[in-house]
């Protein structure tokens, strides 16, 4: 019989069928690798979703748009060779009832193709498709909001419009993108009657194309026929990028957390191996006496973890995968799409690599150090000096880290933010390991209390046998993400309460004629006398060219340059706008603002590694123009006034036809009476009320905030699961020590004081190394990663830290309540 077979046999026959030792292995493994098998479908499972309804989410195989044009003759030629066109013109406007309530509207104009895929339906079950010249479907939300119902009237500019339905289904909605409102759709006709689209009105114009041929191909041709006109394209396959961008990183970063979890429930693994090796001191010393070499003894336990691992990593694997539809059920208004239960090979065989190393990882040295102990050691007591796994164990677990270090990067779009994501929790992990190994030593060195309690404890932590590191690391860890994640969520909420109310403009207007920009100032300070009204230009363009490169050219988006992606908001100024900072280059002068110039954010300057002087082109009306650069400046965003990517001179931009953008600064109180006063005047220009745009942006903010959260639960939990592991692995030590206290008289009580005091003064040092190192991760993400003033709660973060220390302090004690019940007559009989 080979030895591994002879090595199966033997572990086959010690394997309890309920895992009696090794449950803490079976834990850890479930916990980590089900995290990450259920972030890695869901994934999957969006992405399929959203590539399989790719063309009705599309609402064609192909798109082609524009802003605030129309298609010219010889690209609607090019359009209707390639197959059936449908024309589509989305734009911002306000819906009026015959009563005079106001709500903002995503105006959609749609031709008698649409839709080209999917159907529109409506709340009375029907299937229709363009309305009547005269007629508006309408969301559920604007009929809700303005108390309609089919047959009611609603204006849109200049025209009325009879209710004919409410939309249930619009099959194209998610590939839509943000809307500031709800969706109302009239037919093509019905927009001539409004008025809505003058010379600079801002509009986008879709063009969707059904074809039986490679919408990748055809998009290709018709960009190298007219390379100039700032067409945006999109195909089947990229139906929906912004959600598509947005699952993938968000997926990509939960991945990062889910592995720091498995890593932490690494630990857990080795402590529960450890202490499972432990009890198994008299089988191994037995198969030492009967001739067994060490590296038998490594194979059968070995073989033992592997099929424990392999069992947890299966449960994972399972909850993983029903977890899918579970979140899809309880979070389905927030995902893009409703995903079922999937099978994903790819995000299941990730998770399970990534379980097995870590297992093989954190198990090798307790491993290699049993099997190189001899039988006579073994047989000597619980208390003799076990030698560690050695350079064996060390090089054991490197092999089996690396790949899990290689897979992270292989598989994340950003390497270099998942290097310095795990970069980030191995040095966490090494300084809590530094700081035990101090602590021990401390301990060692200190003065002997008199009070023999104080006397126990302090010993304790430094004796043969202590798990003081392992103690560190897993009060350590706990500790340090319930502080960040206080940290961070208090930061957050104090921006909000803080910022949006004292620096948020009550209303947004758009389409304000420059013409009228007087009577407009006069018409808002009639109702509301000290509002603050600021305007500028308005237009929209893409990004064409920079420097020596054409976008076109590029395989891939810079990292950073998210500018070039799309159309974007453009406007001319003589003056440096309000919360900017010039971080190089110079601002024109009257004379130099006759010439062709443009100011870009410096983020943006850094990502495509432009220079003072390099030039610019965009296409605006299906024109290029280019500038040269002047200027880099730092934008507030958060500023929540006007802030372009791009600020031009007036001698690039001020003879494009454009309307004027407004916010008007105002007790939000007066919104809608300066709205209901607006818009009989100005019946092109839509007004949206701000709080309704920042409750939107603040819902997105929290769900990934909570999505975070229940990411970074699943390492807490892992990190209790490590503070078992410790206190499983030093059960023998504590055993031997609460038997002989027993002996010379020491009482139940006294002995789980001592313990106790033991645990405080861990989680008092831990607790303020924690509030440490959470607080100053928490700070990074806020001011560093969301661009956020430092606010946090300290209340909050205290009494979090003083929690989490009471509920990790609780734990360990009850941990330790088995020991207190040890027989001193039956535990000395197997010393």
């Amino acid at each position: 019989m080979s030895s591994w077979a002879l090595a199966w046999r033997l572990a086959r026959r010690e394997v309890s069928a309920r895992f009696r030792g090794l449950r803490l292995l079976l834990l850890c493994l479930f916990l980590g690798v089900g995290a990450l098998a259920a972030i890695g479908s869901l994934g999957e499972a969006i992405g399929g979703e959203l590539a399989a309804r790719g063309r009705v989410l599309l609402g064609g195989d192909l798109e082609l748009s524009v802003s605030q044009r129309l298609a010219e003759p010889s690209e609607q030629a090019a359009m209707r060779a390639i197959g059936r066109v449908s024309e589509t013109i989305r734009m911002q406007s306000m819906a009026v009832t015959a009563a005079g309530a106001t709500a903002p509207v995503q105006l959609k104009a749609v031709d008698t193709a649409y839709p080209l895929y999917g159907r529109l339906t409506l709340g009375d079950g029907r299937t229709i498709r363009a309305p009547a010249g005269d007629e508006v479907w309408i969301g559920r939300a604007l009929a809700e909001r303005l108390l309609v119902r089919p047959g009611d009237t609603l204006r849109f500019g200049t025209a009325g419009f009879r209710v004919g339905g409410i939309i249930a289904d619009e099959p194209d909605r998610l590939g839509e993108g943000f809307t500031l409102g709800p969706v109302a759709i009239i037919a093509r006709a019905g927009l001539d009657r409004t008025g809505l689209i003058q010379p600079g009105s801002l509009y986008d114009t879709r063009y969707r194309i059904a074809t039986a041929g490679d919408p990748a191909s055809a998009v290709r041709r018709f960009e190298r026929r007219f390379p100039t006109a700032g067409w945006e394209t999109r195909t089947r396959d990229r139906a929906s990028p912004g959600a598509s961008r947005f699952i993938a990183r968000m997926g990509e970063f939960l991945t990062l957390v889910g592995l720091a979890a498995l890593v932490i429930a690494g630990i857990g693994v080795g402590n529960g191996v450890t202490s499972y090796l432990d009890a198994r001191r008299q089988n191994i010393a037995m198969l030492k006496v009967l001739g067994a070499t060490s590296g038998m003894v490594a194979r059968i336990y070995l073989l033992q973890v592997l099929a424990v691992a392999g069992v947890g990593i299966f449960l994972g694997l399972t909850a993983g995968m029903v977890a899918v539809p579970l979140v899809g059920m309880a979070v389905g208004a927030v995902l893009p799409v409703a995903p079922g239960l999937t099978f994903a090979p790819a995000a299941l065989a990730l998770a399970a690599a990534y379980g097995l190393l870590i297992a093989l990882a954190f198990c090798a040295a307790p491993l290699v150090a049993a099997g190189r102990v001899p039988a006579a050691a073994l047989l000597r007591g619980a208390l003799d000096a076990r030698a560690g796994g050695g350079w064996r164990g060390r090089l054991w677990a490197v092999a089996a880290g690396i790949p899990v270090a290689v897979l992270a990067l292989l598989t994340t779009d950003r390497p270099a933010f998942a290097a310095a994501f795990l970069g980030a929790t191995a040095a966490t992990l090494a300084a809590l390991v530094g700081i035990g190994a101090a602590i021990r030593m401390a301990a060692a060195r200190l003065p002997r209390p008199h009070r023999p309690l104080a006397r126990l404890a302090l010993t304790a932590l430094h004796r043969p046998g202590s798990r003081t590191v392992s103690l560190v690391v897993a009060l350590g860890l706990g500790l340090t993400l319930f502080v960040l994640l206080a940290s961070i969520r208090t930061s957050i909420d104090g921006n909000i309460r803080r910022s949006v109310p004292e620096r948020a403009p009550a209303l947004f207007a758009l389409d304000v004629p420059p013409n009228r920009e007087g009577e407009f100032r006069r018409t808002v300070i009639a109702v509301a006398p000290k509002a603050v009204i600021a305007t500028v230009p308005l237009m929209r363009g893409t990004i064409t060219g920079y420097g020596t490169t054409r976008v076109a050219d590029l395989a891939t988006i810079p990292e950073g340059a998210w500018a070039l992606r799309g159309e974007r908001g453009l406007t001319f100024a003589t003056t440096l706008p309000a919360g900017s900072t010039l971080t190089a280059g110079r601002w024109w002068n009257a004379a130099e603002a006759r010439q062709s110039l443009v100011s870009i954010d410096t983020r943006l300057a850094e990502a495509l590694k432009l220079k003072i002087g390099d030039p610019l082109t965009i296409s605006v009306l299906g024109l290029e123009r280019t500038a040269r650069i002047a200027s880099f400046r730092r934008i507030a965003w958060d500023t929540l006034g006007f802030n372009f990517v791009m600020v031009f001179s007036p001698g690039a931009l001020a003879d494009v036809p454009h309307n004027l953008a407004a916010t008007i600064d105002m007790p939000a109180a007066r919104a809608p009476a300066v709205t209901r006063a607006l818009l009989p005047r100005f019946p092109s220009t839509s007004v949206v009320e701000m709080g309704g745009v920042l409750q939107q942006v603040q819902d997105v903010v929290n769900q990934m905030a909570t999505a975070i959260t229940v990411a970074a639960g699943i390492a807490v939990l892992a990190g209790i699961a490590v503070l078992l592991g410790a206190i499983a692995a030093a059960r023998a030590a504590r055993t031997y020590d609460a038997v002989m206290l027993k002996v010379l008289g020491a009482t139940r009580r006294q002995i789980l004081l001592a313990q106790a005091i033991e645990y405080a003064v861990l989680a008092g040092i831990v607790g303020a190394v924690a509030l440490v190192l959470g607080v100053g991760g928490g700070w990074f993400v806020v001011t560093q990663v969301f661009g956020f003033d430092w606010m946090p709660n300290w209340i909050v973060i205290l009494a979090t830290l003083a929690g989490g220390a009471a509920v990790t302090i609780g734990i360990g004690i009850a941990g330790t309540l088995p020991v207190l019940r040890a027989r001193p007559a039956a535990s000395l009989r197997a010393l």
